[in-house]
């Protein structure tokens, strides 16, 4: 859907939502109220639903998105939920908390959605509406919020018809959101420490009531789960890259991009919202293939592609 197509708006109504599940088991992208801001919703577990929402955005970030679900049991699915965060639970879902957790093995989700991270982000969100699609749904959903990358977040459907306009496949009218900033981010890390990585409507003490004395330290990233540019040390192919590659040399793995074929590819059509979506799972099939090294066919640096060189060329160096 092109931005000079007209924004799409109905009620959050019974026939809205069924529509809205519609969309979004075909691979779109629907506006949805939460109780925090307006997310941009699309299936969690497919590449080219989550370049759906890079494509609507405008550019990817690269930070990890937050998957939805719709109770406990569904997070189970997805991630390692340990004691901790099944306090937590308890004490705010379905609520403005999202927990960053281990990522289960085999959890059917996108690569994009973790950001080539070994972990996930998970909210159980309160608002009715989103409740409702998650459950026609039957889906994890990823939904970043409702607006072009860098604007200011939406806490009503106007807001995301001025954003976005026609890049988002429908708008569901829910009112004015209740809480207007987004989620309270948890992470709980392996070593038996936490610390908010994004502050929001669930304070500091309020977290410290359920687990205890904070003891990871406060990290705030202007809005990620993670910085953009500290996503490299997190995730690396452990081979050698060479870019700008139009064939494979013997002992190269190719990642391909539009005329360039490969073993897998960024995106056959040269999209570069599918590229950036596809990226962290094409460097995961390298880094899992038998040859030693790898190679990646040329990226245009415009747009979307400047974000994906950036990522390529920490991953080469």
């Amino acid at each position: 859907m092109t931005a000079t197509k007209p924004p799409v708006i109905v009620q959050a109504d019974e026939n809205g939502i069924a529509e809205a599940a519609r969309i979004i088991a075909a691979g779109g992208t629907v506006a949805v109220p939460t109780e925090t801001v307006y997310g941009l919703a699309a299936r969690a577990d497919d590449d080219g639903a989550v370049a759906g929402i890079y494509r609507a955005k405008g550019r990817p970030d690269f930070n990890p998105l937050i998957v939805h679900v719709p109770d406990l049991a569904a997070a189970e699915r997805l991630a390692e939920m340990d004691e901790r965060a099944h306090r937590l639970a308890a004490a705010f879902w379905p609520g403005a908390l999202t927990l960053v957790v281990p990522r289960r093995a085999g959890a059917e989700l996108a690569a994009a959605v973790s950001a080539g991270l070994p972990t996930v982000a998970l909210r159980c969100p309160a608002h009715p509406v989103m409740q409702a699609l998650l459950r026609r749904c039957g889906l994890p959903l990823a939904a970043p919020s409702a607006n072009r990358s860098g604007g200011v977040s939406p806490t009503e459907a106007a807001h995301v018809a001025a954003s976005l306009g026609g890049r988002v496949d429908l708008i569901l009218d829910g009112g004015i959101t209740e809480q207007g900033i987004e989620s309270t981010i948890v992470g709980l890390r392996a070593d038996g420490t936490w610390a908010i990585l994004r502050p929001g409507p669930i304070d500091e003490a309020r977290i410290s009531a359920v687990l205890g004395a904070q003891s990871g330290g406060m990290t705030s990233h202007g809005g990620g789960i993670e910085a953009p540019g500290q996503l490299a040390s997190h995730y690396a192919p452990g081979k050698p890259v060479r870019l700008e590659a139009h064939a494979a040399e013997p002992d190269e793995f190719l990642i391909g991009f539009g005329d360039v074929e490969g073993e897998v590819t960024l995106s056959a059509s040269g999209d570069l919202a599918e590229a950036a979506a596809r990226l962290y799972a094409c460097l995961h099939a390298a880094a899992d293939a038998p040859q030693p090294r790898i190679a990646v066919a040329p990226v245009p640096m415009a747009g979307i592609g400047v974000a994906i060189n950036d990522r390529l060329g920490r991953a080469a160096a």
